[in-house]
């Protein structure tokens, strides 16, 4: 619709997504103000209903067909995905098998950890029994993110539908066709719960439609400042709200690790995806003994990297345009502050494309050790030993993901607990996200609130308390005619019990 009220502009109905490495035209997709994404909902709130009246076990049964069909299609998937974020086939196709591996877990352990389960009463309430069950909320709003467009969402998008609810999914200006194609797959896998998820396509105003339509929660993964404008918007109805919002994430290396398989780690960790990762490295600290060491084989390792759109690439083109004057920026304060660039520097950043970069010796207050930068760049500095290490890793707005690489795994996992992270990987880098069971996501401006794992499928579910009465009590104390004395009997019981105790 446009609006045609004398002091307003036009509304656009359409816009137009482009490729990150041409710039050219991809495709046009509707803009859906309030009254589409209200009739999104709606629809979704009406296919939630025997969606959630359904057993668990056909629950599972048309999740796991809607996970077959994607794997059917993962070259059609993968494809959209390379398409709208400019990352090889290859890495496409990695992110679509992740996607599969969690939809996949949430669908078969849904019923095992939100099934109604008997909880222990006290000694005053051995009369009753009491219990709890995890019920759906209703519908779900997703905001998605344009770097992982097809996994990230599914952290949530999966585990709400596992948990009973339905979803509506806003994906990224940037990777609208993703989410479209995830609702119509699904569609075309189970048609007797169509609607039950699906996407709606437009920008910042389009997310604002959703977080104002009535949903019961909203699931948003994007920057820290829209991260609280999104919230004050959810504060207004006390809607539930998730939010992860990316990182600065640290690698802490030992004297003692193994140097290639950091070097490797950090590499893979700092410039895959173009750098383009919210748990991705970003800072590394390494004792001073094996410093030099360790730059040497970080510089050797990036120094073979290719940027660019074809298949011998490495990694892709930036595929925010506007993060290629921060990645700028970042690199030319720190060299401009007394950081020696061992590779690159900000001669690297040629749009679309931003070639690797390794710094070491950044000021610990620069922008390129404090901010985000979300691009193809590394710092590795130097430190005395484990302690600044971890005082330096924790010293950061940010706490999403860490790693440590360490000789000994027991030690490592010592440090990795001493870390504020949400999520550690030892002597590996984002071993975390691989592994459906655990939950992902972290605090600070990282955001708060869980995805994946039983936390995840509990986080989109309201708990339920209840007790049953087996037999009258022999003291009601819940009663007005219980005589007083018999209530001062029953405190006077309870205090000597506790005094033992």
């Amino acid at each position: 619709m446009t609006d045609t009220t004398p002091d307003a502009a036009p509304r656009a109905t359409t816009f137009t997504t482009r490729s990150p490495a041409t710039g050219e035209p991809l495709a046009e997709h509707p803009v859906d103000g309030p009254e589409e994404v209200a009739r999104a909902v709606a629809r979704a709130r009406r296919a939630q209903e025997g969606w959630a009246a359904l057993p668990a076990a056909r629950r599972r049964e048309r999740l796991l067909r809607w996970k077959r069909l994607l794997a059917r299609e993962l070259g059609t998937v993968a494809r959209t995905v390379a398409e709208e974020t400019g990352k090889p086939a290859g890495d496409a196709g990695l992110e679509v098998v992740l996607t599969l591996e969690h939809l996949g877990w949430a669908a078969r352990n849904a019923d095992r950890v939100l099934r109604r389960r008997r909880v222990r009463t006290g000694l005053f309430t051995v009369h009753q029994r009491a219990s709890l069950v995890h019920r759906p909320l209703g519908v779900v709003g997703v905001i998605g993110p344009w770097n992982y467009p097809c996994y990230t969402p599914m952290g949530s998008v999966g585990y709400a539908l596992a948990a009973g609810n339905a979803v509506v999914l806003k994906p990224s200006e940037l990777t609208p066709a993703t989410g479209l194609l995830l609702a119509a797959l699904f569609d075309e896998a189970v048609p007797a719960h169509a609607g039950l998820f699906t996407a709606v396509t437009g920008a910042a105003a389009t997310g604002e439609a959703l977080v104002r339509s009535g949903v019961d929660k909203l699931a948003f993964t994007g920057s820290p400042g829209t991260a609280r404008k999104v919230m004050a918007v959810c504060a207004e109805t006390l809607t539930p709200f998730l939010a992860e919002c990316g990182g600065k994430d640290a690698v802490i290396v030992t004297a003692d690790a193994d140097l290639d398989a950091a070097a490797d780690a950090i590499v893979w960790g700092a410039f895959g995806n173009a750098g383009q990762t919210c748990a991705g490295v970003e800072r590394v600290y390494a004792v001073r003994e094996v410093h030099e060491a360790l730059c040497e084989r970080v510089v050797r390792r990036a120094g073979v990297l290719r940027p660019g759109s074809g298949g011998d690439a490495h990694y892709g083109p930036m595929t925010l345009p506007g993060q290629l004057k921060t990645v700028a920026r970042h690199v030319t304060e720190a060299v401009s502050s007394g950081a020696r660039a061992l590779l690159g520097g900000p001669e690297s950043v040629r749009a679309p494309y931003v070639a690797p970069v390794v710094l070491t010796g950044a000021p610990a207050d620069s922008a390129a050790m404090t901010e985000e930068t979300f691009g193809p760049v590394v710092a590795v500095d130097a430190v005395a030993d484990v302690d600044e290490a971890v005082a330096r890793a924790n010293d950061s707005r940010y706490a999403l993901g860490a790693a440590v690489f360490c000789g000994s795994r027991r030690t490592g996992a010592a440090i990795a607990a001493r870390l504020h992270a949400g999520a550690v990987s030892v002597n590996s880098v984002l071993g975390f996200a691989a592994v459906p069971a655990l939950p992902f996501g972290g605090s600070r401006d990282s955001g708060f609130g869980r995805i994946h794992g039983a936390e995840g499928l509990r986080a989109f579910t309201a708990v339920q308390s209840t007790t049953v009465q087996r037999f009258a009590p022999p003291i009601a104390l819940t009663s007005f005619e219980v005589p007083a004395a018999a209530r001062e009997r029953a405190v006077r019981l309870a205090r000597s019990l506790h005094l033992r105790h």
